[in-house]
């Protein structure tokens, strides 16, 4: 449910290209004068509770899965959305124009903590506040983000979850899910340093492996944009897209499985919830644990600490998932010895 006063801000801000939503909100206009009044006493005792804003470079769609193991793990820390604490939560759409917008607002606003999925928000952030900013998807090495993994420094910290460090073991996989496999495309968002860095890095380790890249570069969540690379990458022989996880992909999933599916094309991916879309495979950390533990690093920030001396952890979990409806739809064949190795499957 919107906040009225973030709505109102936001819409003269100009961030009508987003979502927010506050969670706990329910002032309502038109209500008669005592009714009134008294929900407006209980709105400004609300918002003396420390607001935490999770702010999310894709759709709210998209967001929701990893906004829902955060606050699983703030209940775990004995944290309450409403009753500790207060959640604003805001959608960009892929706009970085209205997420820089909105978080000068909150800048203004003084919240508590910035949650931020993904190294583009990030980035963003650290840019524009020295407010705490907890961010899950940083790289893994020190760079413009933080200054070590062992002590960040600055007003940020989080979690990796090794998207390019792993896609040397992503294209094993790949390949022996797909023996016959020669080429495979590579679709992730070019506009952020990160991403791009990690399709480099994908195309590395798919060239060392023997198979032949196309790198499908991504600069909008556009469908017709995806339509294009991936079509153009079809008519040319390819067999398969590994899809790095960004917040256009995310964004975009249901495009890229719908298009993978009519283009016979094999969609791999790095997360649980593209297999279950319809992707014949995933290897990589899970995300929902990472978002879960973030709410560890929430709290400890609220208790006073700062996001600077807390070090950049890893993910303690990784899976690889088969769809195997997929694999049938495809005519690919499985053999037993692999489905077996599996974390999960879908089926």
């Amino acid at each position: 449910m919107a906040h009225p006063a973030s709505a109102a801000a936001s819409r003269g801000a100009g961030l009508l290209a987003g979502t927010v939503m506050d969670r706990r909100s329910f002032l309502r206009i038109g209500l008669s004068a005592p009714l009134a009044t008294g929900i407006a006493g209980a709105a400004r005792a609300q918002s003396a509770l420390p607001e935490i804003v999770f702010l999310g470079l894709a759709t709210q769609e998209a967001d929701q899965p990893q906004l829902g193991a955060f606050l699983g793990g703030m209940k775990e820390q004995g944290l309450v959305d409403g009753q500790t604490y207060r959640l604003v939560e805001f959608h960009a759409r892929g706009d970085a124009g209205a997420a820089q917008r909105f978080i000068a607002e909150m800048v203004a606003r003084k919240i508590a903590v910035f949650l931020s999925p993904g190294p583009a928000v990030a980035r963003l952030l650290v840019r524009s506040t020295t407010l705490p900013v907890v961010s899950v998807g940083l790289p893994s090495v020190p760079g413009d983000l933080f200054a070590t993994v062992a002590r960040p420094g600055g007003n940020l910290t989080g979690f990796s979850w090794f998207g390019q460090e792993l896609s040397a073991k992503r294209i094993e996989l790949v390949r022996e899910v797909l023996p016959g496999l020669s080429s495979i495309g590579i679709l992730h968002t070019v506009t952020d340093p990160v991403y791009r860095d990690w399709g480099i890095q994908t195309e590395t380790s798919a060239r060392e492996q023997g198979l032949r890249p196309t790198r499908l570069g991504l600069t909008s969540s556009n469908p017709d944009e995806i339509v294009r690379l991936m079509s153009d990458y079809a008519a040319q022989g390819g067999q398969a897209v590994f899809v790095v996880y960004d917040f256009l992909t995310r964004s975009t999933q249901d495009t890229i499985i719908a298009l993978g599916d009519k283009l016979s094309l094999a969609v791999i991916s790095e997360v649980r919830s593209f297999v279950e879309a319809g992707a014949l495979m995933s290897y990589g950390a899970d995300t929902l644990d990472l978002f879960r533990r973030s709410a560890g690093y929430v709290a400890r920030i609220l208790k006073g600490e700062a996001p600077g001396n807390l070090p950049v952890q890893f993910p303690t979990k990784v899976e690889f998932l088969l769809n195997l409806r997929t694999a049938r739809r495809l005519g690919i064949p499985l053999k037993e010895t692999l489905i077996a190795r599996a974390d999960d499957i879908v089926d």
